[in-house]
């Protein structure tokens, strides 16, 4: 047997030193970790804000780059004049908007009620509706209504975010510089490539994007309206909205209408649902390219899994802010691991 009687009291005392470090140790991850997991939301709106301003700049830069105006009076008419339009629109067509909405929420019960009894009609169907209780029934309503209340106010604070998006957007350079300096000296022109190009891949994504919400939108309504669908100005909104969340978003987007056009007939729901497929087919193929280009390219299965673990995270503001967020995680393991590691096996060659 080996004896534990030799040990000395400067050994027990390191084995108790190294006992206390490792819980120590153990418990600052854990803090750490339940830090992270508290203002996860607040960094995303951080990066709500950041997008914001990356807006507010790609507008002043546009406007710099075709008139003779400075860049503080580009940002000025970019900021102010961004405002103002959307204050218009809102003048204009936020009460109908609202009232159109406010219809919607309320014919919904009534629009799912219908779709039972005509699945009803059919025996899968009926055995398919056996199998879901009514209490699951009722909630499934009462998460589509009260999805519909709050379509313009998914991201949040909307207060906070644009406040946050304001203050980046008049001296970006104060921030930009604030993290260079974190960085050790030798970085720092490493630090500055990899946020010029993350500026770079946030204003060619949020410029394709805001494209293709406008396209859809119009299209929608445009369509709806030679169907003769009702309410059709607030479903357009609603799909221009929910075309900033890939994937989900056109799917959502589309179940309200078909769900009118059922109020009809079932020609009518079939002929709604071509029109969305349609037009996503569309937008798929010419947008779409045309921000990847302008992006690092993410793949689609990887887009989807980050909204599933963005989703369970966060909710609905981390399945908005999931493709941005993913490219730029892309963007900083290209920059600080593929490009350095090739680098490295460049120069040790």
């Amino acid at each position: 047997m080996i004896s534990t009687q030799n040990n000395t009291p400067e050994d027990n005392n390191l084995y108790v030193k190294r006992v206390f470090i490792a819980a120590g140790i153990v418990a600052l991850l854990a803090i750490v970790i339940l830090i992270v997991k508290v203002a996860f939301n607040v960094l995303l709106m951080v990066l709500a804000g950041t997008l914001i301003a990356v807006y507010f700049n790609g507008l002043a830069d546009l406007i710099e780059r075709h008139t003779p105006l400075q860049r503080r009076a580009s940002m000025l008419i970019s900021v102010i004049g961004s405002f103002i339009i959307i204050g218009l629109l809102f003048w204009f067509m936020g009460t109908k908007i609202q009232q159109q909405v406010s219809a919607l929420s309320e014919d919904f019960p009534a629009m799912v009620t219908k779709l039972e009894n005509q699945i009803k009609q059919y025996p899968l169907g009926a055995k398919a509706l056996e199998n879901i209780s009514g209490n699951d029934s009722q909630k499934l309503v009462n998460t589509a209504q009260n999805f519909f209340r709050t379509s313009f106010g998914v991201l949040g604070d909307i207060y906070i975010i644009i406040f946050l998006g304001i203050f980046f957007t008049i001296s970006p350079s104060l921030y930009k510089d604030g993290i260079v300096n974190l960085i050790p000296k030798r970085g720092q022109p490493k630090a500055k490539q990899v946020i010029d190009r993350l500026s770079q891949v946030l204003k060619g994504w949020l410029k394709g994007m805001m494209i293709a919400m406008v396209l859809i939108a119009v299209l929608t309504f445009l369509g709806l309206s030679i169907i003769g669908i009702p309410m059709a100005l607030a479903l357009a909104v609603i799909a221009g909205i929910l075309n900033f969340i890939p994937n989900f978003g056109p799917l959502m987007a589309m179940v309200p209408a078909v769900l009118l056009g059922l109020v009809n007939s079932t020609q009518t729901a079939i002929i709604v649902a071509a029109l969305y497929i349609l037009i996503q087919t569309l937008e798929s193929n010419i947008i779409t390219p045309t921000i990847q280009r302008r992006m690092i390219n993410l793949p689609p299965a990887l887009l989807i899994i980050a909204q599933l673990l963005m989703g369970t995270l966060s909710g609905a503001l981390g399945i908005i802010l999931a493709t941005p967020l993913l490219a730029i995680t892309m963007v900083l393991v290209e920059e600080l691991y593929v490009k350095y590691n090739n680098d490295k096996e460049e120069t040790g060659k």
